[in-house]
């Protein structure tokens, strides 16, 4: 089943912690630290995959998460890396964070391998804060946190030209014609539900990559039907071939249809509707004109060609007019920047980054003590000794570092106020 949605949720790996000891021989009774480094955590890792071209496999696993750093050991051992977890994508898979739908990367044009989460940094062993001073410190730095995200994932297919139009005006017959692509065809509504890709290869031209777009109706912009499902695919398209019944066969005027399906276009982003956009009159092999002798492809023609679209009167059934049609479009192409339609990191994930590092720094009124919490400070403590001089400054240095020191100052804290700190008090001076 093709699927173009997904959502999953990652996990880099946790920073190994470093560790706390000291050198123990024989004939050496007062050997130095010697506690090794915690390993770095694993990353999250999202990589394109040619073979690709559905995020089906999404539907079925969900999670995925890169392995912990190893805390380090003694004698200097340093803790083993966590194993990296790579994520395979289709080309043209939009990464969003999930719950504000912002845009954190777009695996297209030269974003073939990127590194979505880095692994927490492993913590540094004791051996690091040895001084002429403090020969044994008793303290070892922790390893970083690892980081989560929810993410829905969007394919949006890459291709330099679109079919749009009404279901049943013979987009998929045209694309079977012009390419090796092989969609199904019926004389029936909704015969396409999923976008499909065709190289067009004519002679004396350049190829270019063509997609028959899942017909569109009324009100697609606000999701009636399959509307957005269908539009999530036009927005990489630089030209779009928009195809009408000229022979109107399900009673539908060609010229309505087409300012119907730009006014979609139009709500769903302003932008696709300025694209450039050939009128392929379709279905010309059974066009009856009226008693006036009135013929549709002319009406099309005078109603759009003085807007800037060119009409081409085609039978998508027995090829005629197909050629010079995609002759033309490959020049418009040609007169276009090539560079693929990207879109643009609407969110860092550094930010996310500083909100998994969380603490809360309250004033207590009752009490009128200020109170400090949080996971990694409580983590912190216990690798801290704060009846060290040294170890005191380590602590201090590690609250400044995280802003906790501010957040102190904003609430007005004043020189020999108290401050709590999960049973350790502590008198504040600047």
């Amino acid at each position: 089943m093709f699927a173009d949605r997904a959502k999953i949720f990652v996990k880099s790996g946790k920073g190994g912690d470093g560790h706390v000891s000291f050198r123990r021989e024989k004939y050496v009774p007062d050997g130095g630290p010697d506690g090794g480094d915690g390993g770095k955590g694993g990353d999250v890792i999202v990589e394109v995959d040619k073979g690709l071209n559905t995020l089906t496999p999404f539907r079925h696993v969900r999670k995925y998460c890169a392995g912990d750093g190893e805390n380090g050991g003694k004698r200097n051992c340093r803790g083993k890396n966590g194993n990296d977890i790579v994520i395979k994508v289709p080309e043209g898979t939009v990464l969003k964070e999930e719950e504000s739908g912002k845009v954190i990367i777009d695996m297209s044009g030269d974003n073939k391998r990127v590194v979505l989460l880095k692994g927490g940094r492993g913590g540094c062993g004791n051996q690091h804060y040895a001084t002429p001073k403090m020969q044994a410190p008793k303290y070892a730095q922790p390893g970083q946190p690892a980081i989560e995200l929810n993410i829905a994932m969007e394919l949006k297919v890459i291709a330099d030209v679109g079919l749009i139009g009404f279901p049943n005006v013979g987009k998929s017959t045209l694309l079977s014609r012009v390419s090796n692509a092989r969609p199904e065809i019926a004389n029936y509504h909704f015969t396409t539900i999923n976008p499909h890709l065709g190289v067009v290869d004519i002679d004396d031209i350049k190829s270019f990559v063509i997609a028959d777009i899942p017909g569109l109706i009324e009100g697609a912009s606000q999701g009636a039907g399959l509307g957005h499902d269908f539009l999530r695919h036009i927005e990489r398209t630089r030209v779009m071939i928009h195809i009408v019944d000229a022979a109107s066969t399900e009673g539908r005027d060609p010229i309505e249809d087409v300012y119907a399906i730009n006014r979609e276009l139009e709500r769903y982003n302003a932008e696709l509707a300025k694209r450039p956009q050939v009128i392929a009159a379709n279905k010309t092999d059974a066009i009856c004109v009226t008693d006036n002798g009135e013929d549709p492809v002319d009406r099309l023609k005078k109603e759009f060609e003085p807007k800037g679209f060119k009409v081409f009167p085609i039978s998508a059934v027995s090829g005629k007019g197909v050629r010079e049609m995609l002759y033309y479009v490959r020049s418009v192409l040609d007169e276009m920047d090539d560079k693929p339609v990207v879109f643009e990191q609407e969110y860092d994930v550094n930010s996310k980054i500083a909100a998994n590092l969380p603490y809360t720094v309250e004033y207590d009124q009752d009490e009128k003590v200020y109170r400090i919490e949080g996971p990694r400070i409580e983590k912190m403590l216990g690798y801290t000794n704060l009846d060290s001089e040294k170890g005191f400054t380590f602590f201090q240095n590690f609250m400044k570092d995280n802003g906790i020191l501010d957040e102190l100052r904003s609430l007005g804290i004043q020189d020999g106020d108290t401050v709590r700190i999960y049973g350790h008090a502590f008198e504040f001076y600047e």
